[in-house]
């Protein structure tokens, strides 16, 4: 999986934690929380948005995600993530990318 782009989120008053009432996405080695279309993540004393550097092909990902298909759905840009083990999958021409 490809590194992280380090992009603070200015002027981002909302401290995220386990009760803030946004959807906790688990991310690599730390959780991203789904807050006004896109993904924050908290970052030493302050809040970066969350979006993965590359193109990263998920292999072998035969479940076609959609809604309704058991996974959380997270919008995100102008397209829908889906957290499946662990991970998002956003669908991306004939194939699956993980975010």
């Amino acid at each position: 999986m490809t590194a992280s782009t380090h992009t603070p989120h200015t002027d981002h008053a909302h401290e995220h934690g386990s009760k803030c009432g946004h959807v906790a996405v688990p991310h690599q080695d730390h959780t991203d929380y789904v807050h006004d279309g896109h993904l924050h993540r908290t970052h030493d004393d302050h809040v970066d948005e969350c979006e993965t550097a590359g193109h990263t092909v998920h292999e072998g990902h035969d479940h076609q995600h959609r809604d309704g298909c058991g996974h959380v759905a997270v919008p995100h840009g102008d397209h829908v993530d889906y957290v499946h083990d662990g991970h998002r999958h956003a669908q991306h021409q004939d194939h699956w990318d993980d975010h």
